[in-house]
């Protein structure tokens, strides 16, 4: 229950309910680049939607929250945590810049580029640091092998050097 409400107050709230402030969620009129442009904005949006589920899903099944107020006992290595240390993250910022796309709002371009920012800034300002004095060896091994922003073409795989 505590990952499903954080998936609304957090995601839902950035991805979803400011970028509905921002745009009024009116769709631009792409006229004769429409066929083009408004399949790209809804892939970024679903596949957005898609890896943010599966992240969460994750933490449901370590038993805990990405919320820092109710963390997981243990590392979440797995899924798609092995290609790319923040999926989540990055699952946000493709709804959004899939929405700017589909809205055809600048607006919505510049707020993703400050959600970037904020989320950087707190990634290595607390979660990074909280993740080595909680997790140690195990955490500093995982953030070695797998990237925090661009993902890795094939999947880490926990204690093995060479993947």
């Amino acid at each position: 229950m505590g990952t499903i409400a954080f998936l609304f107050l957090a995601p839902g709230i950035v991805a979803g309910l400011l970028p509905w402030l921002i745009s009024g969620w009116q769709q631009h009129d792409w006229s004769g680049a429409a066929w083009i442009v408004v399949p790209i904005a809804w892939i970024a949006i679903a596949t957005g939607v898609v890896f943010l589920l599966h992240a969460f899903a994750l933490f449901a099944q370590h038993r805990g929250t990405p919320a820092p107020v109710a963390p997981t006992e243990t590392l979440v290595v797995t899924g798609v945590y092995r290609f790319v240390r923040n999926p989540m993250y990055l699952a946000v910022l493709a709804i959004i810049l899939g929405q700017a796309l589909l809205f055809g709002n600048w607006w919505l371009v510049l707020y993703a580029g400050i959600a970037l920012a904020a989320v950087v800034t707190f990634v290595k300002g607390y979660e990074e640091p909280t993740l080595f004095r909680t997790f140690g060896e195990q955490y500093l091994d995982y953030r070695r092998n797998v990237p925090g922003w661009w993902p890795r073409l094939t999947p880490w795989r926990e204690g093995r050097p060479d993947s």
